[in-house]
């Protein structure tokens, strides 16, 4: 019966409308009402402020901060152009360029929604302008920005590690290397589905270039980071709600971009010259990850450090280097990246009650043992969690969904004989694929907001890149070793 009050009370308020946080703390204390009357709410308090004040869970906020910054200062141009002078002139390069692009912004912002933004407001116009339907243009950059919860540094992975140590522990940075590989095999995944999407005859015209942004300059693309170029709101970071507030600002379109200055314009090499250019450009941005995951596994500092150091470089890049944000932009970073983390500390507040009357209530045991009493098919059980956590996935955010379902699914998945490592990583790709499956698919909302089209339509070009991901997401569930394999190379 307890296990009823608290699932059905949170569908319940769910489903009239109320926030995902506060249906999860509402629910959690409805059921400690009944459980055990008003007397049971003293410890309530207790628990989320120490859900709250985890060291752990002081890099998020850094690691907000870090991406905010990157993302306004026009870091997002410079990646694409350098992916784009390096592989623009092959066949289906300029899908190629939006996977690499995608790839090496997501280690920078360890956001799927704010990899859309970034990417998008260059890329999907270029799709368009060559060949590509809309439809198929927002899905190819909504599924890239997916892989920006799986490629470290992660804000998911630092979740699941906090959340699943009540079973079993396991370390931020061994997370962190255990998403590079499936996250590469996500990329390739989408380019070879990319490489065979028909192509259209529709050109985009000359009204739909993209204006550039007089803050960032002329970075040779003719296009800047969206936030800066729209002065909107930034991008939700991808793990608090799902609100309108990651499809406001993203996109200005005019007609005073040179042609011969856009992405995927070329049919051969661009000269060394112009790659080295390119790659001293964003060699900024390059240096994020590589200062992130060098310090932690050098034994400099770590992952929370790491989020702090990285955020201070960003800053001094910002400052200094790019000369691109200006001191008086700087109330606009921190009330950004202060409104990002507050959202996703409220989910932790409320979800971490939540849990606690899972744990408290022994419902994880239940479900633990209604689970392994359905089939004595290990095989039939891991695909069953895994169409749990896809459907989770459509509504949830990833730290709504650890909360919720890890202490539910964990103790299973163990008892079935998989690593902790491995669960983390096939837990993250479930959400990961979430991002853009309907019917909320938040980089779907994003990337369809960018091309200018329902999105309705924008859901109509999903499911070859979606099938693609859940390849990917068998390989890696039933392979620990491309999880395990670099994580046990570096002994992290």
């Amino acid at each position: 019966m307890i296990e009823l009050i608290l699932v059905g009370s949170f569908l319940i308020l769910v489903c009239v409308g109320i926030p995902i946080a506060f249906s999860m703390g509402l629910s959690a204390a409805i059921t400690i009402l009944y459980a055990s009357g008003t007397h049971a709410l003293n410890p309530a308090s207790g628990v989320m402020f120490a859900s709250m004040s985890s060291e752990t869970l002081l890099a998020i906020p850094f690691f907000i901060l870090a991406g905010v910054i990157m993302e306004l200062t026009g870091i997002s141009t410079r990646l694409v152009e350098l992916a784009d002078k390096c592989v623009g002139h092959h066949k289906s390069g300029l899908a190629l360029t939006a996977i690499i692009a995608a790839l090496l912004f997501a280690a920078i912002s360890g956001s799927g929604p704010a990899t859309v933004a970034a990417l998008g407001a260059v890329l999907i116009p270029a799709l368009v302008r060559h060949g590509y339907s809309k439809r198929h243009a927002a899905s190819l950059l909504a599924s890239a920005g997916g892989m920006g919860i799986v490629i470290p540094p992660s804000i998911a992975f630092i979740v699941f590690a906090v959340v699943a140590s009540d079973h079993q522990r396991v370390s931020i940075s061994r997370l962190f290397m255990a998403g590079v590989v499936p996250g590469i095999l996500m990329g390739l995944a989408f380019y070879i589905v990319a490489r065979y999407l028909p192509r259209q005859l529709e050109q985009l015209t000359t009204n739909a270039n993209l204006n550039v942004s007089k803050g960032l300059g002329r970075l040779g693309l003719g296009a800047s980071s969206p936030s800066a170029a729209s002065g909107g709101d930034t991008p939700n970071s991808g793990v608090g709600p799902q609100s309108e507030t990651a499809t406001k600002g993203i996109i200005t379109l005019d007609d005073t971009v040179d042609p011969d200055a856009e992405v995927g314009n070329r049919s051969r090499r661009a000269p060394w010259r112009e790659i080295l250019r390119a790659l001293l450009r964003a060699i900024p941005g390059l240096l994020v990850p590589v200062i992130i995951l060098g310090g932690i596994y050098g034994g400099i500092f770590t992952p929370t450090e790491s989020a702090a150091v990285a955020s201070i470089y960003a800053l001094l890049v910002g400052l200094l280097t790019n000369r691109e944000l200006k001191f008086g932009g700087l109330w606009k970073v921190f009330t950004t990246a202060g409104v990002q983390s507050s959202r996703i500390m409220i989910i932790v507040a409320a979800a971490s009650l939540y849990a606690y009357v899972i744990t408290s209530n022994q419902i994880a045991a239940r479900v633990s043992d209604a689970l392994l009493s359905l089939t004595e098919s290990t095989l039939l059980l891991i695909l069953l969690i895994n169409l749990i956590l896809l459907i989770a996935g459509m509504f949830l955010d990833a730290v709504s969904a650890f909360y919720l379902l890890v202490p539910l699914l964990v103790p299973v998945l163990l008892e079935l004989g998989m690593d902790i490592t491995t669960i983390g990583v096939m837990m993250t790709i479930n959400l990961a694929l979430g991002l853009v499956t309907p019917p909320v698919g938040v980089n779907l909302l994003v990337a369809g907001s960018i091309a200018k089209i329902s999105y309705a339509e924008a859901t109509r070009g999903i499911w070859p890149f979606l099938l693609a991901g859940l390849v990917v997401l068998m390989l890696v569930t039933f392979i620990p070793q491309l999880s395990n394999g670099l994580p046990n190379l570096l002994g992290a």
